[in-house]
């Protein structure tokens, strides 16, 4: 295998696992070996475990970036775009929950997390067109929508008794204002979408 061919088995190994068992159920010694390299050599590569989740989870996201694009491009009922984004963060409960955890916990997830907020509000910015509201105010619902999103899926709301139709119209209204957008943006959007540039 070649140096590039061992890093990709590495990779493809370490996205199983931590999608699998999430950071803290992800061996770093069980990637290699089923990567079918010796443990030392991952340190050839990367620092330690959460280096490679970082590496795992920027690539994890421009996939995640590029589902979303897709969500928004389709025409349909707001309702069932709600339902079609809440449906989306039901998958990898577990590496979603090590995300959450390692954006507060460890610093370079932290960034990476930022790095990734910031390429998703580029996005929003050319799926809305001009005007749209400035960066803080598209930070602010982005944040929002990945709460909201999370709380729904999980079923937080209902764990606690309590019905999630407010939650739903919450994540509603942030989705119909990135929706509100000129003719000419949802083209770009949904040609960049087909050339898979531009995240969102």
């Amino acid at each position: 295998m070649t140096r590039d061919e061992s890093l990709d088995a590495l990779m493809a190994t370490a996205r199983a696992e931590f999608l699998r068992h999430g950071f803290d159920g992800t061996d770093v010694n069980r990637i290699a070996r089923r990567s079918g390299m010796a443990p030392n050599s991952v340190y050839r590569w990367f620092k330690d475990k959460s280096d490679i989740f970082v590496a795992v989870y920027r690539r994890w996201e421009a996939e995640e970036q590029a589902a979303m694009r897709r969500l928004m491009a389709r025409s349909g009922p707001l309702a069932a775009l709600v339902e079609d984004c809440v449906d989306h963060h039901r998958g990898h409960p577990l590496f979603r929950r090590s995300l959450r955890r390692l954006g507060h916990d460890d610093a370079r997830v932290r960034q990476a997390l930022a790095v990734s907020r910031l390429e998703r509000l580029a996005g929003l910015k050319r799926l809305m067109g001009e005007p749209c509201a400035n960066d803080a105010d598209l930070a602010v619902d982005l944040l929002l929508f990945e709460s909201l999103a999370i709380v729904l899926a999980e079923a937080d709301l209902a764990e606690m008794g309590l019905d999630d139709k407010d939650a739903r119209r919450q994540l509603g209204a942030i989705l119909a204002r990135w929706r509100a957008r000129p003719v000419r943006a949802a083209n770009d959007l949904v040609a960049e979408s087909r050339r898979g540039a531009g995240p969102i």
